[in-house]
């Protein structure tokens, strides 16, 4: 990236919060990355994904390791989403969109995750009675794992922004044992997208280091104050506010 001081400070505060908030409900942020990249002149396709994809890796790895030591990790729940989600990830990072059609499937994500945003979909808190939580349905969750694993590999989202309002929909987690299984679903799926741009010789990630910075000390703060409750509904509807202005920005453009 060939930017502006004023350009990457901006960045920088932006990438900052986006983890920050995303990391306290065990998200990455991809899609907020690219939002922000999106509204930034002289990214590629290419080095939008792929950075977004390492900042998810790291943030995300962040956030599950706050939840899992504060002992909210469900391997019963995490694991049926992730078996299929890995390899349809790195199929999906293989997969190389002209432009156009790149930027209309990122604006499609992009304004999907600003409606679960700007709608602040509760998260259900466990009050101990199981009677809340329902068994999770196998025919339900590998499909789910595999679409959203696809999709994350394609655009360079790591696809906990989909996964965690379907648990909680369909009642098969608390809200911290969904935030920990969304980070985990998370890292697994921006490593094995990642692993399929590698294959196909399409990693690009120009100057990342100071962003990847801002990322990990967002994620440092997001997650501490996740594991232990947090909700900024403000923040949570400026960001998608954010996403709207990106997606209608890339429509327009393309």
């Amino acid at each position: 990236m060939d930017l502006s001081t004023p350009s990457v400070i901006w960045l920088i505060v932006f990438i900052f919060l986006v983890a920050m908030l995303y990391s306290s409900v065990g998200h990455g942020g991809a899609s907020g990355y690219l939002a922000i990249l999106s509204l930034v002149g002289g990214v590629s396709q290419n080095e939008m994904s792929t950075t977004a994809l390492i900042l998810n890796l790291f943030v995300s790895l962040i956030a599950f390791i706050s939840f899992y030591k504060a002992g909210h990790f469900s391997l019963a729940l995490s694991w049926p989403f992730i078996v299929l989600s890995i390899p349809m990830a790195f199929l999906g990072g293989m997969i190389q969109l002209d432009n156009h059609t790149y930027y209309l499937l990122l604006s499609f994500v992009l304004i999907l995750a600003a409606i679960k945003l700007a709608i602040n979909i509760p998260l259900k808190k466990s009050n101990g009675n199981n009677n809340t939580i329902e068994k999770q349905k196998l025919y339900y969750s590998l499909p789910i794992g595999a679409g959203i694993g696809l999709l994350s590999g394609i655009v360079g989202v790591g696809g906990g922004i989909f996964l965690s309002p379907l648990i909680i929909f369909l009642r098969w987690g608390d809200l911290k044992q969904t935030s920990c299984t969304s980070a985990f679903f998370i890292f697994v799926n921006s490593i094995a997208g990642l692993l399929g741009r590698h294959y196909q010789h399409r990693l690009e990630v120009g100057d990342l280091w100071i962003l990847l910075i801002s990322a990990f000390l967002g994620g440092l703060v997001g997650s501490y104050i996740g594991a232990k409750k947090f909700s900024d509904l403000t923040l949570s509807r400026t960001l998608a506010i954010v996403l709207f202005i990106a997606a209608i920005k890339l429509i327009l453009k393309y």
